[in-house]
């Protein structure tokens, strides 16, 4: 009995450190689907103003247009609030946004309500 317990826990840490290393490999990303080209993305941990770095410096234009996705750099898994501006000169921070690495999120427009123009 002892053993096949072990046998379990054995099997599921080397699933759980290949799903690791598989999200490792593979790019974070961002699917801007709002209406606008966004020309400031930034994330902080949730209910931080930490902003990291302007993401939509990763695009090779520095925006990130309807429908486009950008890579998304120096970010782990967790849970951001984030801050963008688009073409328009709207300023908006959307709150609790899940990150998973290797994943891809999404904002759309529906998410911003917390926006000033």
């Amino acid at each position: 009995m002892i053993a096949v317990f072990r046998i379990i826990l054995s099997v599921v840490g080397l699933a759980v450190m290949a799903s690791q290393a598989l999200a490792q490999g593979k790019l974070t990303r961002f699917w801007n689907l709002t209406r606008n080209t966004i020309s400031e993305f930034y994330l902080a941990p949730a209910g931080t103003a930490n902003w990291g770095p302007d993401q939509c410096k990763n695009d090779k234009d520095g925006a990130v247009d309807s429908d486009e996705r950008l890579r998304i750099t120096e970010v782990s898994s967790g849970i951001y609030d984030a801050k963008l501006v688009d073409v328009t000169g709207r300023a908006c921070i959307v709150r609790n946004v899940r990150v998973e690495a290797g994943g891809i999120f999404s904002i759309e427009e529906k998410d911003l309500t917390s926006c000033k123009h």
